[in-house]
């Protein structure tokens, strides 16, 4: 391992640690440091939308949609999680969107997780 690959994983997982401890599971009221800790996760943990859509979608319609449709769709959401992420890092002190509200839904890349699956009999 090279020394600039070494310190690029320190940084993200030290990026990682923060968000979590910034980022309680609980609901909360909106604040800066929230918003910097979603963008941080934004940025860190983008790769997770395409599974994510593969779940989401697959609930929503089946899952031979869920695992094409899905998969585009979280393919072009890494692109929009990304950019969110580093727009909501850079603009943590500012109160916009009101109240610090989210950008972009889910809040977390990985709440796509959090939904119990929809089951049919």
């Amino acid at each position: 391992m090279t020394p600039h690959t070494l310190v690029s994983r320190r940084l993200a997982v030290a990026a990682l640690a923060f968000a979590l401890l910034a980022l309680p599971a609980t609901a909360q009221a909106q604040t800066a440091a929230r918003k910097v800790g979603r963008g941080l996760a934004a940025m860190t943990t983008g790769f997770l939308e395409v599974p994510g859509n593969i779940v989401k979608t697959s609930r929503e319609r089946g899952y031979g949609w869920g695992f094409t449709l899905g998969f585009v769709e979280g393919l072009g959401m890494i692109v929009v999680r990304e950019l969110v992420g580093v727009y909501e890092f850079l603009s943590c002190p500012i109160p916009v969107p009101s109240g610090f509200q989210p950008v972009i839904q889910p809040e977390f890349p990985w709440s796509y997780f959090n939904d119990e699956p929809h089951r049919s009999r």
